[in-house]
């Protein structure tokens, strides 16, 4: 009976570690933290050779509002691309971005990382390489606990400012934020390297 009591503790235990770490997706998803930093790092996501598909663009529109904020004075773009495809999503936000009226000096790219550990793990080469280390983390609001928590593990001081106007809303944001919530949960546990393995 002790045992059985012991496991239904532990389980009910893990369960609301859980809930925590979604309530805390959530949080963070709605949180905007908008202040003067070395970079603005916007995360890549698809693109339709060169386009950014409606994801991407919502980001990359937010990333302009903060551009003409002045919130800093240089941005990385990130993601690579898949087979096949004739550009990457680190080119297709860049090239969007220089149309915006973001000048391409002020604009690096991250164009290897198919992950957010791994582009993360770019944009941090770049800045390191620089002698930067504060970033503002563009992304969709249900992405934005984690590509903090990455960028955080990698030495960097990290805000974010969730996308407005994402594409992903309703049950598909719900979906997504009890997902970045699980894995997280587990990134706590194994670290987000590990994670990052056992999911691609």
């Amino acid at each position: 009976m002790k045992r059985t009591g012991t496991l239904s503790v532990l389980v009910l235990a893990g369960f609301l570690y859980v809930i925590l770490n979604i309530v805390q997706v959530w949080s963070v998803g709605r949180s905007d933290i908008r202040r003067e930093v070395d970079a603005i790092v916007v995360m890549g996501v698809a693109q339709y050779d060169g386009k950014p598909s409606p994801q991407l663009r919502a980001r990359l529109d937010h990333v302009l509002t903060l551009w003409k904020q002045g919130v800093a004075k240089l941005v990385v773009t990130t993601g690579g691309n898949q087979p096949g495809d004739r550009f990457t999503e680190a080119r297709a936000s860049a090239d969007y971005l220089i149309a915006g009226g973001i000048p391409e000096s002020s604009i690096s790219m991250e164009d290897l990382g198919s992950t957010t550990l791994q582009s993360m793990q770019g944009v941090a080469q770049i800045l390191n390489s620089r002698g930067l280390t504060s970033v503002e983390i563009v992304t969709d609001p249900y992405h934005a606990l984690r590509s903090q928590l990455i960028a955080q593990d990698l030495g960097l001081t990290a805000y974010v400012s969730p996308a407005e106007n994402s594409a992903v809303t309703g049950n598909a944001e719900k979906k997504r934020m009890i997902n970045e919530g699980l894995g997280i949960s587990l990134a706590h546990v194994i670290g987000f390297k590990a994670l990052d393995q056992l999911t691609n």
